[in-house]
């Protein structure tokens, strides 16, 4: 079964020359684990956008987009709300009460949950990402790295089915982002994951990879079918991890 499937969409910003996504045609299976990968600026962001109703931006859409078959656009607040979890770059963006429990309870108390379950649930999942000495601590005063934590905490706390992570742990230092992935990992399972990542683990560790360029989709496998390409993937790729490659796509320290 598809999780989310785009058709023949496309998407021009107000004022904008160019579409900045351009005849998208993209299916996501059900518990899927799919990497975005591409430049800065070639469109990741705008196509996970479109994936929340209520992140989606203005502008000029065309085409179809489908959740579990339905039209995304007439999915309820409270279904968008509870089944689909959109991390952002920016925690600043996503943060709305003053204490980290408060954080941390709001998504649960919009839902109407009940305060046993509220609790519980709080106490487990800041086990999961080692938070829960932070309960009484004022989100304010938290660094940018502490309150990504609280967002992804937050996010996984409502259990959606669709998880997107927009390079949610880029403000992590390295050993609370070694923490979190590890977290993130585990959670993840059995869940629709699609991530924009540059941990090379996280890039490896994907069902699939879609290679993104001036908001087409230019690539679509994994990671070791990507670089046996020897494509755009393959060319970022070694830039970024500087590396080289072998006749057969295995990738050498170059």
């Amino acid at each position: 079964m598809e999780t989310i499937r785009f058709s023949n969409v496309s998407f021009r910003y107000p004022l904008a020359e160019n579409d900045a996504l351009k005849n998208i045609n993209l299916s996501v299976k059900e518990s899927e684990f799919m990497v975005l990968c591409g430049k800065s600026g070639c469109g990741k962001t705008t196509l996970l956008r479109h994936m929340k109703k209520n992140m989606m931006p203005y502008g000029n859409l065309s085409g179809d987009i489908l959740y579990r078959g339905c039209d995304l656009a007439e999915l309820g607040d409270r279904e968008s709300t509870s089944e689909i979890g959109y991390v952002q770059q920016n925690p600043d963006n996503q943060l709305v009460t003053d204490k980290v429990w408060h954080e941390l309870a709001f998504g649960l108390e919009s839902l109407g949950c009940d305060n046993y379950t509220i609790k519980r649930r709080v106490s487990e999942m800041a086990s999961y990402f080692d938070i829960q000495t932070w309960f009484r601590k004022d989100v304010s005063k938290l660094s940018g790295g502490q309150k990504q934590r609280i967002s992804i905490a937050r996010v996984f706390l409502k259990n959606p089915p669709l998880l997107i992570l927009d390079e949610a742990t880029s403000a992590l230092d390295n050993e609370s982002e070694r923490a979190v992935q590890e977290s993130l990992s585990e959670l993840a399972k059995d869940r629709t994951t699609l991530i924009i990542a540059h941990r090379l683990s996280t890039i490896m560790g994907a069902d699939e990879i879609i290679t993104i360029e001036n908001g087409r989709v230019v690539e679509r496998g994994t990671h070791n079918e990507l670089l046996a390409k020897g494509g755009t993937y393959a060319t970022y790729y070694r830039m970024q991890f500087g590396v080289g490659f072998e006749g057969d796509g295995t990738a050498r320290k170059g």
